[in-house]
């Protein structure tokens, strides 16, 4: 439950003490030292009394609301102020700062029956202390309750996927009720924002796995796309070929030596390609390069070898 109180100021003052202590002491000297009787020290101490409560303080961000015998005389302060004892009273001290209420709204069903807990602020300031001191009773108390209802009718007009993807529109709209309530108040609110919204675990495991559906569509959405941009190049590049077998071959024979420079490799090639294009024969002369390359090494392998056979014989 919210609750508030009166900003009102129960201690006294220090200038207020200060006077209070000096006339007091003032009037006992007076009294011990025999320039005046009792009674007129007794009156002389009310006086005092009298004196430092009729002065006041309200801090730079604040004004005294001042009642005369229960009527509305005005506004007091910022700074040191004086008012009739007794008869004038200070009801109230408004801070006219910015400040700021938390509400929530718990369990409260969107537009498409999904319960959800949201937490917000309100960010409002005293812009009319007048209005705001006579219009309504607790004026924070009344801010705090309708940002909860507001609130709560927004959720309310909203499916749940609009709060979570639009919290600027929803803060924007839940500003402006509030100030159709608090205007008249002398209120203001300055702004209003979301600080979470939390939904049930389920439907958040569900919204996940829609998410990775979703990005997985996209994926294969881009594999197609990119197959059919890769087919429209082969389909290009198939007409600067269709005229030009020049061209056809020496492609054929650098893909072929793309394959086979590399050591351990196999490159399957289809019949019809060795004949239109000679590659059988390449591919021969590039294999039998690999192995007249191979023979110098193996070659002094071999006579490494038998030179350590023959040395055990010639210690013999």
């Amino acid at each position: 439950m919210i609750t508030t109180k009166k900003n009102t100021k129960l201690v006294a003052n220090p200038i207020s003490t200060v006077i209070a202590l000096v006339l007091i002491g003032a009037s006992v000297g007076a009294y011990c030292a025999g320039y005046i009787n009792g009674l007129v020290g007794v009156l002389l101490v009310i006086v005092s009394l009298f004196i430092s409560g009729s002065i006041h303080i309200a801090d730079q961000w604040e004004k005294a609301i001042v009642l005369r015998m229960g009527k509305y005389t005005g506004l007091r302060g910022p700074g040191i102020f004086f008012t009739i004892p007794i008869i004038d009273t200070v009801d109230n001290y408004i801070d006219q700062r910015v400040r700021v209420t938390e509400f929530k709204a718990e369990q409260t069903l969107t537009k498409d029956t999904v319960p959800v807990n949201v937490d917000a602020v309100v960010y409002w300031t005293v812009w009319d202390v007048e209005k705001a001191a006579l219009e309504v009773q607790d004026y924070e108390m009344a801010i705090a309750y309708i940002a909860q209802t507001g609130l709560r009718d927004v959720i309310g007009k909203h499916e749940l996927a609009e709060l979570l993807q639009e919290r600027d529109k929803v803060t924007d709209l839940l500003q402006r009720i509030l100030d159709e309530h608090t205007n008249p108040w002398g209120i203001t609110c300055q702004n209003v924002g979301i600080k979470d919204i939390v939904i049930p675990q389920l439907l958040a495991d569900a919204m996940s796995k829609e998410a990775q559906a979703e990005r997985e569509r996209r994926a294969r959405v881009i594999l197609g796309t990119a197959e059919t941009e890769i087919a429209e190049k082969f389909a290009e590049a198939s007409l600067q070929y269709i005229n030009n077998p020049v061209a056809l071959h020496l492609r054929g024979m650098n893909m072929l030596f793309e394959g086979l420079k590399e050591k351990g490799s196999m490159v399957i090639v289809p019949s019809s390609a060795l004949d239109s294009m000679n590659l059988g024969a390449m591919g021969g002369l590039i294999s039998l390069a690999k192995s007249n390359e191979s023979q110098p090494v193996q070659q002094a392998e071999q006579a490494q070898e038998t030179k350590k056979k023959a040395k055990p014989g010639k210690k013999a």
